[in-house]
């Protein structure tokens, strides 16, 4: 990146927007000045200026939740840097994942779009903690691997099923149906939902003939 492309604003500023590289979510927004942009690409790693401090600090230094950046991109007037990073914790010092996890009008905020994924995955995770007779993702886990196949193949089936007999309607909660029951699978295996956005990721821009061609090589 060309820093002279950068218009810092007249305390040496610029705003960094961090996103999450894998869901596109946004994480937090802080600043930079030159120094913090050329620490954030030459270590990978985000850096930014505190303003209330009047120092350069490196996110996660306390905390442990460092950010890897993956690419900076800068808006077509140059005054605003998009990191998409991949967040290893929380973004917000609260706890929470985001820093934008306020509603003005007060109502609840639900997640959209990959985000879902995301937060439906931890929750899917955090029911290993959970009793069987207190959680149905809870009793998947406890009868295993065969059982956890079986809910797999039946919901499949299922979805198969409604595209075949039935409305949209239908199909997308079958669908659903199919996606959650193989996300316990993922967490039962120990996979993380980021491998699977990577995987998908690696293919994008692939055709499907070149990618399955792929395949035996690895």
């Amino acid at each position: 990146m060309d820093l002279d492309n950068i218009k810092f604003n007249g305390d040496g500023l610029v705003p960094a927007i961090a996103q999450d590289a894998n869901t596109g979510e946004v994480l937090m927004l802080a600043y930079m000045n030159k120094e913090a942009l050329s620490l954030t690409l030459s270590t990978k790693r985000a850096h930014y200026w505190s303003r209330s401090r009047k120092s350069l600090w490196l996110k996660g230094d306390t905390s442990g939740n460092y950010q890897d950046v993956k690419s900076i991109l800068y808006d077509c007037d140059g005054d605003t840097i998009l990191l998409q990073v991949e967040p290893l914790g929380p973004a917000c010092h609260t706890g929470e994942r985001t820093c934008f996890y306020r509603s003005l009008d007060g109502k609840l905020v639900r997640p959209t779009g990959p985000r879902v994924l995301t937060e439906l995955y931890s929750i899917i995770k955090e029911r290993k903690k959970a009793l069987p007779d207190k959680s149905y993702v809870a009793s998947l886990y406890a009868k295993g691997l065969p059982k956890i196949l079986e809910k797999v193949a039946e919901e499949s089936a299922e979805l198969i099923e409604a595209a075949k007999e039935k409305g949209k309607d239908d199909i997308v909660y079958e669908f659903c149906d199919l996606l959650f029951h193989s996300m316990v699978l993922l967490s039962n295996e120990g996979i993380e939902m980021d491998e699977a956005y990577k995987e998908l990721a690696r293919r994008f821009g692939i055709s499907g003939i070149e990618e399955k061609g792929t395949r035996g090589k690895k």
